[in-house]
């Protein structure tokens, strides 16, 4: 059976909220995300299907995401 931790994993991004500078409108108007800050990082927050295209869009641009 699948823990939380691996639900997440498919619905949830997370990266330093300065690498999303320039990108972080782009990446909202593309996608069907939420965008959350906190403490200098940024919860990318989505369905599986949106967080699989999110992170496609931020690898092609040269952002790693976890």
């Amino acid at each position: 059976m699948s823990g939380p931790a691996a639900f997440r994993d498919s619905t949830e991004i997370v990266v330093p909220c300065e690498a999303l500078d320039g990108h972080r409108e782009d990446l909202t108007d593309e996608f069907t995300v939420s965008v959350f800050s906190a403490g200098g990082t940024c919860r990318i927050v989505g369905s599986p299907v949106e967080i699989k295209g999110a992170t496609d869009f931020l690898s092609r641009r040269g952002i790693p995401v976890q």
